[in-house]
């Protein structure tokens, strides 16, 4: 069945219709929202509310603990997304967890670029913590771009000395957005999503003519000692592999706990087809276990 599944999945997501004619920045994100979005799970109350002077959306599923928030960062190559895109994974996710999340809206480029995107992932996690949370309470999540993100929010709040959240969860992360990972090339026919050209065409509207190894830009090329312990998911068939790759051997050098997850003939960010992918549900379980251990050890 599972085997099915994947090709079904793989089929799905290469019938997203392209044009040689680029999509414009307002009809990516009304694709996306189209395309990738789905609703909070039955279960799981949304409530809109404001963090770091962003709009954001909390997600408290039901016979939620009362210890322990998820603070997470959805993707979309810094351009597109949203906390309603997202309301599915991250809400289900939590739901998993048993755990309260709070999805960030944080500014798309290009009419922000970077840092605008870093600067509002600092001033959430800050909010948080002046509000009385406890940082050993907090767990950090993201999705492609918002994990790239959830990595540069943590290192601009170790070096503005601030403590650290218990642990992190990665789904694909985009982390290098110098592009220079083998899987760049090598997995292009494979993914079904991405092609170099949208990949570099994304990180253009993001840093523009700005250091793209900047470590805030590009994770991976950051020292991330200090940092908590991190659990990374990839899939096989996506360009970005060796991003999830290359940062676990960096955050191992680094002194940083990592546990790397590769899914066999998988695509970017496939946890996002829980409920129709027994590859994606297993996988948010295993994630949802990674954050509660973590949890657990710092109660």
């Amino acid at each position: 069945m599972s085997r099915q599944q994947r090709q079904a999945i793989d089929v799905l997501l290469r019938s997203t219709p392209r044009s040689d004619t680029p999509f414009t920045v307002a009809q990516q994100r009304e694709g996306f929202a189209a395309g990738v979005g789905r609703p909070a799970p039955k279960g799981v109350v949304t409530r809109e509310r404001t963090l770091g002077g962003r709009p954001a959306l909390d997600l408290e599923p039901e016979g939620a603990l009362r210890r322990g928030r998820l603070l997470y960062f959805h993707g979309g190559c810094y351009i597109i997304g949203s906390p309603e895109t997202h309301a599915g994974l991250v809400g289900e996710f939590a739901a998993r967890a048993g755990i309260r999340a709070t999805s960030v809206d944080y500014r798309l480029a290009p009419e922000h670029p970077f840092p605008a995107a870093v600067d509002d992932g600092l001033a959430s996690y800050r909010e948080l913590l002046d509000g009385g949370e406890d940082p050993g309470g907090i767990v950090l999540g993201g999705d492609s771009a918002g994990g790239g993100l959830a990595l540069a929010t943590l290192l601009a709040a170790r070096d503005a000395g601030l403590p650290q959240p218990a642990a992190v969860v990665l789904f694909s992360p985009w982390v290098d957005l110098t592009g220079a990972g083998d899987s760049m090339r090598t997995k292009e026919d494979a993914d079904p999503i991405f092609t170099a050209a949208e990949i570099h065409a994304g990180v253009d509207l993001y840093v523009g003519d700005g250091d793209r190894r900047h470590p805030l830009v590009s994770p991976l090329f950051a020292d991330l000692s200090g940092l908590p312990p991190l659990l990374v998911q990839v899939g096989a068939n996506e360009m970005l592999l060796d991003d999830s790759v290359r940062l676990a051997g960096r955050a191992g050098a680094d002194g940083v706990g990592v546990t790397l997850e590769i899914g066999a003939e998988l695509p970017h960010v496939y946890q996002h087809h829980f409920g129709r992918l027994d590859e994606a549900d297993a996988a948010l379980d295993r994630a949802a276990r990674f954050l509660t251990d973590r949890l657990g050890a710092g109660s």
